[in-house]
């Protein structure tokens, strides 16, 4: 993938804030046999290349006065609510030095899957991306994972996806790390009966206990009635 820069003559706080008024973003190029190298790059542009996955996870063409230097993003430093990106930092890539890097992972086929189609069960995707080492030239864009083969009870681990050539995991310490596990959803499902049921039982004793409070608001009616037919017959004596 391939973006255009342009070469920073002026540092500092005013001048970045400037660029960014101008509808620039100021950077940085490090790394390499050669001095850090201050840039810019036009803030729309890099606004969309910034949406595609393909610009954090491979190695970048940068062209600076119609020079190619192949380059990695290393740091993007973003504004707490605005859309500006305010400073944005890039590695030099030598051929022969190898790199780690974040790749990500693809899933794809969990839909066709036993545990998924037949046994009721979600495929959970625990990992999205793994760190790799490898050189620039066999650095992959992203690494495509099958699940079609899971089954109920077992998990996906490191340990059962293919790596392209020459590329090697990093797992500081975890030996064969889960990348995606099933999750029964049926026996949840099934739990929900007996507490709807029971939920029933209340709502069926209400409507009882609102006519035993009406039965008793007749009874006492009824019993005040008679008093109050003696009291006119009392008057006439």
């Amino acid at each position: 993938m391939k973006f255009v820069a342009f070469e920073r003559a002026k540092q500092g706080t005013g001048a970045s804030r400037r660029l960014r008024i101008a509808g620039r973003t100021p950077g940085i190029v490090y790394g390499g046999a050669t001095e850090p190298q201050q840039i810019e790059i036009d803030h729309n542009a890099l606004w969309h290349a910034l949406k595609k996955e393909a610009f954090h996870s491979t190695v970048l063409d940068m062209e600076i006065d119609g020079k190619v230097s192949p380059v990695l993003l290393r740091d993007v430093q973003m504004h707490p609510f605005k859309q500006l990106i305010l400073h944005i930092d890039f590695q030099r890539v030598d051929a022969n030095t190898k790199l780690h890097m974040k790749v990500p992972l693809h899933y794809s086929g969990d839909e066709n899957s036993p545990a998924v189609k037949t046994d009721g069960c979600i495929a959970n995707h625990v990992v999205t991306e793994i760190e790799v080492v490898c050189l620039p030239a066999d650095l992959p864009e992203f690494i495509a994972v099958d699940l079609s083969g899971l089954k109920k009870g077992a998990s996906l681990h490191l340990a059962d996806v293919v790596l392209p050539k020459g590329v090697t995991a990093v797992t500081h310490g975890k030996n064969n790390p889960v990348l995606v596990s099933v999750v029964v959803i049926s026996a949840a499902t099934a739990e929900e009966a007996p507490v709807a049921d029971g939920a029933a039982a209340p709502a069926a004793a209400a409507p009882t206990a609102a006519a035993a409070a009406a039965a008793a608001g007749k009874a006492a009616a009824a019993a005040k009635a008679p008093a109050a037919a003696k009291a006119p017959a009392a008057k006439k004596k």
